[in-house]
């Protein structure tokens, strides 16, 4: 395990040699602290020294939760190793018997499918585009956001004034823009929903107000790249598919997002008959199903 060894030197006491510090009974000590690991009932996710990101962490906690599951219920040997084993193919195998097992779809009904096919009627369309141009503000390590998004609103604002001459959209970009597109003027062509970040597309093509016609958009556009100053010069429609045309595809979607609610659900009650140290699984996932 990890340890942190803490040592008093005579001086620290009393100020004095080490020959005043036995005079006034103290003496140089040295006392370990253990740094407690990760762990799912006791059994570590890392080895001694080993550091990992909490997305990684929270996977193999998950892992862990799923192989001592299937311990219990005599899907695999019973084993207590000091450290969360790997995952072999019989482990896989095991999990996925459980999770197959113990993570039941139904499946979803016309009328469901329907109603999911009204609701996200925006997700099929097909042949759709926008001519658009953009200004990135990324966000990177270390960069100031609040400054950084005072800086963009404060760009956003000068485009929507009335009377800004077209020009500023281009001069803008090249001056403020993270984006290699920023030397041209922040153009970036007809694009359609597959061709950007799917915040972007999200933003520009799935939400109620994404027809909101042509010009700057309102609002910045946050995605995993940064803040995004967007201007929409041209727009072409395409053609919404028809509920036969996508059924099957509606009824695939519908049942990977109950599956997944499904498991949400599942391991959160593992994890709350668990014994977890120094790991967070709200929100977490199997690494085996997706």
């Amino acid at each position: 395990m990890n340890a942190t060894t803490w040592e008093t030197s005579p001086s620290g006491c009393c100020g004095g040699s080490s020959g005043s510090a036995s005079a006034c009974g103290c003496a140089t000590q040295a006392a370990s602290v253990e740094i407690e690991r990760p762990s799912v009932n006791g059994i570590a996710l890392l080895a001694p020294g080993q550091q990992v990101g909490p997305d990684e962490l929270r996977q193999r906690a998950v892992a862990e939760l799923l192989r001592q599951e299937a311990v219990r219920l005599g899907r695999l040997s019973a084993m207590r190793p000091p450290v969360a084993p790997a995952m072999g193919e019989a482990e896989q195998r095991a999990i996925e018997a459980l999770l197959d097992e113990a993570v039941t779809v139904p499946e979803p009904d016309e009328d469901a499918m329907h109603r999911y096919y009204a609701a996200h009627h925006r997700h099929f369309v097909v042949g759709q585009a926008l001519h658009v141009r953009h200004i990135l503000f990324a966000v990177t390590p270390g960069v100031n956001v609040h400054a950084l998004a005072q800086k963009a609103e404060g760009v956003l604002l000068e485009l929507c004034r009335q009377g800004t001459p077209e020009a500023r959209f281009a001069e803008l970009a090249r001056q403020w823009s993270n984006c290699p597109s920023g030397a041209e003027g922040g153009e970036l062509g007809w694009i359609g929903p597959d061709d950007c970040a799917p915040e972007l597309a999200n933003e520009l093509f799935f939400q109620r107000d994404a027809a909101w016609g042509m010009g700057v958009h309102p609002r910045l556009v946050h995605t995993r790249f940064g803040l995004h100053i967007v201007q929409v010069l041209g727009r072409r429609a395409g053609r919404t598919l028809e509920f036969d045309e996508v059924r099957e595809r509606i009824g695939l979607q519908m049942r990977q997002q109950a599956q997944a609610t499904a498991l949400r659900q599942y391991l959160a009650v593992l994890a709350g008959q668990a014994d977890l140290r120094g790991v967070d699984l709200e929100g977490a996932s199997s690494p085996l199903v997706q």
